[in-house]
């Protein structure tokens, strides 16, 4: 199994920019499964909420500004957004890290280097097919995974079901 853009169209969003051989100040996250597990299954009063992208899927890079709202919006409550990257180890200094700077995505980015995505994938979620964009919305009673596309306002009301008391 591997992971695909729910796009049919592959295309290439990441964009040139002249600030690419600028230093980044924060070096990048990478994990493998192993290493990212302890960030799908936090026990503590937050609602988690985790999207897996990554800069070469066009729906993926359509719903970020969603996730960046969301953080924005409910940061004085307990929800912290993850993005998680999908991105090829080959492109993180090339593509991945200027899509962020340019951005300006504020949210936590982790970077998932697996290969063996037929382990990882459905220890995240049974009924996920590896296509992306993909979301787990999660705290220590509920989980739920979103294999789909997301607006604010979807985001927001899924993310309300975690939050209502």
């Amino acid at each position: 199994m591997v992971w695909g853009c729910q796009d049919t169209h592959k295309t290439e969003t990441a964009r040139d920019t002249n600030s690419e051989n600028e230093h980044m100040k924060d070096s990048l996250r990478v994990f493998d499964f192993e290493g990212l597990k302890p960030f799908l299954n936090r026990r503590d009063d937050t609602v988690y909420v985790v999207n897996f992208w990554a800069t070469w899927c066009a729906p993926c890079v359509k719903e970020l500004p969603a996730f960046e709202k969301l953080r924005e919006n409910y940061k004085s409550e307990k929800v912290e957004v993850l993005l998680v990257s999908l991105d090829f180890p080959r492109q993180y200094e090339t593509k991945l890290k200027p899509f962020i700077k340019e951005q300006q995505l504020q949210s936590e980015i982790l970077v998932l280097n697996d290969v063996d995505a037929n382990s990882w994938i459905p220890q995240i979620s049974p009924n996920w097919s590896g296509a992306i964009p993909a979301t787990l919305i999660y705290n220590k009673d509920k989980r739920m995974f979103y294999e789909q596309t997301f607006t604010y306002n979807e985001l927001q009301t899924e993310l309300n079901k975690f939050l209502k008391k």
